[in-house]
């Protein structure tokens, strides 16, 4: 995978190499420097190393602060940019198919005041999980049909199989595909139709956020990035993934995003 290198000026993506270490595009001619997310980070490759394999075993960065020989503020970015190039990788995911859970949560601490979809501090999350396969998770402003019906529409297939709970904005999906509404007495599913799978996840996700006491509001789309792709790669070594893509994910992509 090579770094996606993309002018400044006008988009394009071709590019020569030039003596000085800049590019210049074949498209517009305007010369730029390209430099990855690993490369960009001063810390030494030894310490990032280390950091990335903390970053892997789900280490926060406040418990590091003693044990590495980095600033908690240093530790903390590069943990950002890791979690924001996850993100990204989220976002261009290809669609899911076959059995599709549809659920929605909220994420956000117990607080005195309202409760449940309009409580006060909660961001209301919204999942679609392929049954043994992917997650795709979306905050959303509101638990609206105009919020929710774009999303499955985006990044669903048509002609897929879906399990929603008895939500009535979900009813025109029997139009997109086949359509199982799974109905619940005490909280407990009625009958052999379930929604276990994407329920699973919300707790997965909810005792990942655990542990780093709370997440800021603008940033929590970003650890929402990272919890679905280590679900998403959960069979496999994050190590190398993650490494490759900081070597190969240009700056520039990380504040688009």
């Amino acid at each position: 995978m090579g770094m996606r290198r993309v002018c400044p000026n006008c988009g394009g993506s071709w590019a020569w190499p030039l003596a000085d270490g800049r590019y210049k595009c074949r498209r517009c001619g305007h010369r730029y420097t390209s430099q990855s997310v690993w490369s960009a980070c001063r810390l030494p490759d030894r310490l990032k190393r280390k950091l990335l394999e903390d970053f892997v075993l789900g280490v926060p960065a406040y418990r590091l602060r003693f044990r590495r020989s980095a600033s908690l503020d240093a530790i903390e970015r590069f943990f950002q940019d890791i979690r924001t190039i996850l993100s990204i990788a989220e976002k261009t995911s290809r669609e899911l198919a076959g059995e599709l859970e549809l659920d929605e949560t909220t994420f956000g601490g117990r607080r005195k005041g309202k409760r449940g979809w309009g409580a006060a501090g909660k961001v209301i999350v919204f999942g679609i999980l392929q049954r043994n396969g992917l997650v795709r998770v979306f905050p959303v402003p509101r638990r609206k049909r105009r919020h929710i019906l774009p999303l499955v529409i985006r990044h669903t297939r048509p002609g897929s199989l879906y399990y929603t709970d008895d939500w009535s904005a979900y009813a025109s999906l029997a139009v997109r595909g086949g359509h199982v509404v799974v109905r619940k007495d005490q909280g407990r599913p009625k009958g052999r139709d379930h929604l276990n799978g994407i329920e699973g996840f919300w707790s997965y996700a909810k005792h990942w956020l655990y542990q780093y006491r709370g997440v800021p509001r603008k940033f929590f789309h970003v650890y929402l990035g990272e919890i679905s792709f280590r679900f998403n790669h959960r069979r496999e070594d994050l190590y190398p993934l993650i490494y490759k893509r900081l070597l190969h994910t240009e700056v520039k992509e990380l504040k688009r995003s």
